[in-house]
């Protein structure tokens, strides 16, 4: 199963950051990263939204 595409949003301001890939197969579980937030400037949790087409 090839890698999908996805969009990590900021749980504080909702904006979407960061664009990642991963394998489903893999991780079948919502990826959850904490990363920078440049809106908010700083550290945040952010989660995974697919990709809008």
């Amino acid at each position: 199963m090839p890698a999908t595409k996805m969009i990590l949003k900021c749980g504080e301001c909702n904006r979407e950051n960061y664009y990642v890939s991963k394998n489903r197969q893999n991780n079948p579980d919502k990826l959850k990263l904490k990363k920078y937030c440049k809106f908010c400037r700083k550290h945040i949790m952010h989660e995974e939204t697919r990709l809008k087409k």
